[in-house]
């Protein structure tokens, strides 16, 4: 059930919400009609992996290393249960699909593998890499053990602390073209991942924040993320934010619904 700040936080974003008639900017609306509103099939595979997830009883022993779980307390969790509350709504694992395609984005991070179905959504296109971090040893043996099943190649999953992962791997100067930040939902690491992140970001890239309204810590994150002086723009979909790194786009900010 959400918390009573989830709730306000619903209502503030649902008051200003606008349309395409309120999107003047050529690129925004292209965005926003074409992307966010954008229509692509589900994969029938990687959802009757999330069914079967969505009901299984196995018991684990969950180490987390961000802000935890409202609903989970205890390190014993029902798999199901960690699916109910982890995993990305087919929606949203869909229409990061769609970003990627739409920058064609050949290398991708994610931060917060989880148990590997959004990761399989980024995966899509086997021209991509897809670089996944994941802090539970428990959940990333899930996580591998759906992408061998799936026969995914084109994924690199790093276990471990991402405070400690993350600085390693962005030792290689590669640009990365599309980022995920899904881990750890308080400020300070989310403000940490953003500022490590960016460094190796271009232009042209496009990095997401999942649950930016899902407690106080992160609705003040997102609120400077989106004023950073190397953002140019942003989307507000309540359930993640979408930050741009164009300076043509001239620092424009929209709260929308997919």
């Amino acid at each position: 059930m959400p918390s009573a700040q989830q709730l306000k936080a619903f209502l503030r974003h649902w008051l200003h919400v606008v349309d395409e008639h309120s999107i003047h900017s050529p690129y925004f609306f292209d965005f926003y009609r074409l992307i966010i509103k954008g229509t692509n099939p589900l994969n029938p595979e990687i959802e009757k992996l999330r069914a079967q997830l969505l009901t299984n009883p196995l018991e684990l022993a969950v180490e987390d290393f961000g802000a935890g779980s409202a609903h989970l307390k205890g390190a014993k969790r029902k798999l199901s249960d960690i699916a109910k509350t982890s995993l990305s709504e087919p929606g949203y694992s869909n229409l990061y699909l769609r970003i990627i395609q739409f920058i064609n984005a050949t290398r991708i991070v994610e931060l917060g593998t989880s148990l590997g179905v959004n990761t399989l959504y980024l995966a899509q296109d086997k021209k991509s890499k897809v670089i996944t971090f994941e802090g539970s040893p428990v959940l990333a043996n899930v996580a591998l053990t759906n992408f061998e099943f799936f026969n995914q190649k084109n994924i690199q999953l790093i276990e471990g602390n991402i405070d400690y992962t993350l600085s390693d791997f962005l030792q290689d100067p590669a640009k990365i073209n599309f980022a995920l930040i899904d881990a750890n939902h308080r400020y300070a690491a989310t403000m940490k991942y953003f500022g490590m992140l960016v460094m190796r970001l271009d232009e042209e890239s496009i990095l997401v924040v999942d649950d930016i309204h899902w407690s106080e810590e992160m609705e003040k994150a997102w609120s400077e993320l989106k004023a950073n002086e190397l953002v140019y723009g942003s989307i507000d979909l309540f359930r993640c934010g979408i930050l741009f790194f164009e300076p043509g786009l001239n620092r424009q900010h929209y709260v929308l619904s997919l």
